[in-house]
C-alpha cells in the first residue's frame, strides 16, 4: 500500500510543480519579471517563498537529527529562533527599508544593491564572487537526506533521486522564474505545514504521547565532563537550554541571524507589492517559522527515544550518522504520514534549490557577464542566458551531490558546512548598516568581505587539519563552522561601524540622495465634519 499511495502523491506533486511553472511564463519575459515578479508580490507568496527558502531537507532531515540527538527538547529553541529572528525580526528591520531602497537604487541582486549603494563596481564583483562559490556547494547540500528517506519507500538509487529534484526544479524555474518560484513555494508550504503537524503527532502517539515521550526522554543518560571529572546525569535532554547551553547558543545565532544576509533571503523583500503585504507578510512568515522550523526541531528532540533502532547508522569511527535518524523515526508510521513525507521533504529541497539557482543565474548574468558584454544585452538575451546559467547550477549542484556520495570528497562536506557562515559574515553588516546608517564607509564593506572570507579559509584548514588550535578561545572559535560563522557575523556587525570612524566616506550629497527614499512626504485630505443640524 506504501508504495502505490507515495507514487501516486509524486506524481500529482510533479505535476502540479511543471503547471505551475507553464502557467506562469507571461510573468517571466524580461528581466524584472523573470527574477522580481515584476515586483509585485503578495504578502501570502512572498512569506511562503521565504520560509521554504530558508527551511530545506537539511534542516528536516540533517539539522533536527543533529541538534535533537545532542541538545535534546531544547533544539526547539533552535526553531523559535528561526521564527522570532529568523523571520519576525527579519521581517521587521529589513523588510520595508529593502524594499524602498532597492526600488529606489532599482537594484535586482545584493551585488548590485553594494555597487550602487557604495558607489563602487569592484565590490559587485567581489561580492558575486563570493555568491558563485559559495552558493553552489550551499545548493549541492539540499540533497542530503533525501536517499535515505526515500529508502523507506523505493529502492532506488541516490543519483537517480537527484535527478528527478533537479530536472523538475530547473523545468519550472525556466520556464516560470521567479513567479513560479514563488508560486509553488506556496504549494510546498501547505505541503510542509501539513506533514510537519502530521509527523509530530504520529511520532508522539508512536511513543505514548506527548507525556509519556518526555518522561522516557527525562531518563536518557548523558555524560558530562567537568572539573571533578566524569559525570552522568538523567533529564539533561529534557532541561531548558539542554546539556550544552553555549553550543545551543551559537546554533540558534547562526540559524537564526545569519538569514539577514543570504542573498537568496533577503531577495524576497526585492518583489513584495508595498508596504501594507510586508505587515501582513511578516505574520505569516513568523506563524509558518513557529510551525515548520518549532516542530522539526522539536520532533529531532525526541531522537534518542530510537537509539536501539536498526536504522540508526553509525560511521566507521562509531559515532552517530545523523542523517539517519529522523528516517528511522519513521519507519513505522502509518503509510499516509510516511507518504506525507516524502512529498513534504522533496518540496522543502526543492523550493531552496529553485530560490538557490534563481539567486545565482540572476547574480552572475545581471552582475558579471552583462556588464562585460560591450555591445550590451537586451532584455530577451539576459533572460535567456539567466535561463541558461539555471540549467548549469542545477546540473553542477546535483553532480556535486553525486562525487561527494559516491566517493566520499570531504572538501565538499567542509564546504557545504562552512556556505552559510561565509556568505551571512561577508553580507550581514554591509547590507543591514546599509539600509540604516549614511556614514558606513566603502573600506568597512571590504573589511567586512576579507574578514569573512578569512575565518571561512581558517576553518576549512583546521577542518582538513592542516592547522589547529588547542584549546582557549581561538580554538573555541574554529572548532566547529558554527561557531566561526557566528564569529564571522557578530564580528562585521561590531567592526563595520567601527572602521566607518576613521576611513574616507562617501559622498554626502549622493548618500543624501539614496536615503531621499526615506523622506518622502505624503500628505492627506481632510474633511471637515459636517455639524448635525439643530433641533428646533
Amino acid at each position: 500500500m506504501l508504495i502505490p499511495l507515495t507514487s501516486i502523491m509524486l506524481v500529482c506533486f510533479f505535476a502540479l510543480m511543471i503547471f505551475v511553472g507553464f502557467r506562469c511564463r507571461k510573468h517571466a519575459n524580461d528581466v524584472n519579471g523573470f527574477v522580481l515578479g515584476g515586483r509585485n508580490v503578495g504578502p501570502w507568496l512572498t512569506a511562503f517563498a521565504f520560509g521554504t527558502s530558508y527551511f530545506s531537507a537539511v534542516i528536516f532531515v540533517g539539522y533536527a537529527g543533529q541538534f535533537g540527538w545532542n541538545f535534546g527538547l531544547s533544539s526547539t529553541w533552535i526553531g523559535l529562533g528561526n521564527a522570532f529572528i529568523g523571520s519576525l525580526l527579519a521581517w521587521e528591520i529589513l523588510g520595508r527599508r529593502t524594499r524602498v531602497m532597492t526600488r529606489h537604487l532599482d537594484t535586482k541582486t545584493m551585488p548590485d544593491f553594494f555597487e550602487k549603494r557604495y558607489e563602487s563596481k569592484a565590490l559587485k564583483i567581489v561580492a558575486s564572487v563570493i555568491v558563485f562559490v559559495f552558493l553552489i556547494p550551499y545548493t549541492a547540500s539540499l540533497y542530503n537526506g533525501l536517499s535515505s528517506l526515500f529508502n523507506i519507500v523505493f529502492t532506488i538509487p541516490y543519483w537517480v533521486v537527484i535527478l528527478i529534484m533537479a530536472v523538475l526544479t530547473a523545468i519550472y524555474v525556466i520556464f516560470g522564474g521567479y513567479m513560479a518560484t514563488a508560486v509553488n513555494d506556496f504549494i510546498q508550504g501547505i505541503i510542509m505545514l501539513v506533514g510537519i503537524i502530521a509527523v509530530v503527532a504520529s511520532v508522539l502517539i508512536s511513543q505514548g504521547g506527548f507525556t509519556e515521550a518526555i518522561g522516557k526522554l527525562s531518563v536518557q543518560p548523558e555524560k558530562m565532563v567537568g572539573m571533578s571529572g566524569e559525570t552522568v546525569l538523567n533529564g539533561a535532554y529534557t532541561s531548558f537550554f539542554g546539556p550544552h547551553p553555549l553550543a545551543l547558543l551559537f546554533v540558534v545565532l547562526l540559524t537564526s541571524l545569519g538569514t539577514w544576509g543570504l542573498p537568496q533571503m533577503v531577495g524576497k523583500f526585492y518583489s513584495i507589492k508595498n508596504e501594507d503585504a510586508i505587515k501582513k507578510g511578516t505574520i505569516i512568515s513568523t506563524f509558518f517559522a513557529i510551525v515548520v522550523a518549532g516542530g522539526c526541531y522539536f520532533l529531532g528532540g525526541f531522537g534518542r527515544l530510537f537509539a536501539n533502532s536498526q536504522y540508526i547508522k553509525t560511521k566507521p569511527d562509531g559515532s552517530i550518522l545523523f542523517d539517519s535518524i529522523i528516517p528511522a523515526m519513521l519507519r513505522d508510521l502509518p503509510d499516509l504520514v510516511v507518504a506525507i513525507v516524502i512529498v513534504l521533504v522533496l518540496a522543502a529541497s526543492m523550493s531552496t534549490l529553485s530560490s538557490l539557482v534563481l539567486t545565482s543565474s540572476s547574480t552572475l548574468t545581471l552582475d558579471v557577464v552583462a556588464p562585460a558584454v560591450k555591445k550590451g544585452m537586451d532584455e530577451k538575451k539576459k533572460v535567456l542566458t539567466m535561463r541558461v546559467f539555471i540549467v548549469f547550477f542545477v546540473i553542477v549542484s546535483a553532480v556535486i551531490a553525486v562525487l561527494k556520495d559516491r566517493f566520499n570528497i570531504t572538501f565538499i562536506a567542509q564546504m557545504m558546512g562552512v556556505s552559510w557562515g561565509a556568505l551571512a559574515g561577508s553580507f550581514l553588516a554591509p547590507f543591514l548598516y546599509g539600509l540604516y546608517s549614511k556614514k558606513v564607509t566603502r573600506a568597512a564593506v571590504w573589511f567586512s568581505f576579507f574578514f569573512a572570507t578569512c575565518m571561512t579559509v581558517v576553518q576549512l584548514l583546521v577542518s582538513f587539519k592542516v592547522v589547529s588550535f588547542n584549546g582557549g578561545v581561538i580554538g573555541y572559535i574554529f572548532k566547529s563552522s558554527i561557531n566561526s560563522g557566528v564569529v564571522s557575523m557578530v564580528g562585521g556587525l561590531i567592526l563595520v561601524p567601527i572602521i566607518s570612524l576613521f576611513t574616507k566616506k562617501l559622498s554626502e550629497e549622493k548618500v543624501n540622495e539614496i536615503f531621499a527614499c526615506y523622506e518622502k512626504t505624503v500628505t492627506a485630505q481632510v474633511k471637515q465634519k459636517e455639524r448635525l443640524p439643530e433641533e428646533k
